[in-house]
């Protein structure tokens, strides 16, 4: 007999502070379609509505679109954030499919890349171009490290179209349009938690990913990619075919 409920891919994120107090987290996606599986709730706070701070590159409607999909996820972690300092140090443990990542880092830290997560999962248009980045999750990952996934996910995308008979992206030019987007999705989202917010720990976070959109994007713009290329010298050395 058939198993009809869907596989799904998790992760499961424990905050630890030094005087024992305890926050986690826990995500479920779609295992097929990196989609997350939502929470079910009959309210939603006024902050999640679709026009409330929308992001100016936003292609969704209201009519269609009540909330925002990725507030609307995210308001369990936005409300425990309102009121936490970012610069808590905290350890952090990671659990996910094939590994566990450990931690200890400032609460910011820790919940940008809880962020991450949901942004690229909820369903908008602009950041599910970042979803196959999420099957391959890596914590705390270095500008280099977000460079090299980021450039590897968007050409594996340009060689599927190729593949179908598509016109290829390979000189990057589209994908520096992409990380500016995502910019003002960032920039969006930090507008929007910013009237809700005590502290400052959520909406640091939110600054920390964009601060990371800007700086791959500026990267790609100055050809700091020759940093990666000397890694690849094997491919690139005269006589190899």
């Amino acid at each position: 007999m058939a198993n009809d409920q869907a596989k799904e891919l998790c992760f499961h994120y424990a905050f630890r502070w030094p005087d024992s107090r305890k926050q986690d987290f826990h995500i479920s996606l779609r295992e097929e379609s990196l989609e997350i599986v939502p929470e079910k709730r009959e309210v939603y706070p006024e902050w999640v509505r679709l026009s409330y701070c929308q992001c100016s590159v936003c292609p969704l409607k209201e009519e269609d679109h009540p909330q925002c999909p990725i507030a609307s996820n995210l308001i369990d972690v936005i409300s425990f954030a309102k009121d936490e300092l970012s610069h808590q140090e905290i350890d952090v443990e990671i659990d996910c499919e094939a590994r566990t990542y450990r931690k200890k880092t400032s609460l910011q830290n820790a919940l940008s890349s809880l962020i991450g997560i949901y942004m690229a999962t909820s369903g908008c248009p602009i950041m599910d171009n970042l979803r196959p980045l999420v099957r391959t999750h890596l914590p705390f990952a270095t500008l280099q490290e977000t460079t090299y996934r980021t450039v590897s996910m968007y050409l594996l995308a340009q060689y599927f179209l190729w593949k179908q008979g598509k016109t290829p992206d390979w000189g990057l030019t589209q994908l520096k349009n992409l990380y500016g987007q995502i910019q003002q999705v960032n920039e969006g989202f930090r507008k929007r938690i910013a009237a809700i917010h005590k502290e400052d720990a959520g909406l640091n976070a939110v600054i920390h990913l964009n601060c990371y959109a800007w700086f791959t994007n500026i990267s790609l713009l100055e050809k700091d990619l020759d940093e990666i290329k000397r890694f690849f010298s094997a491919y690139l050395s005269s006589g190899t075919s």
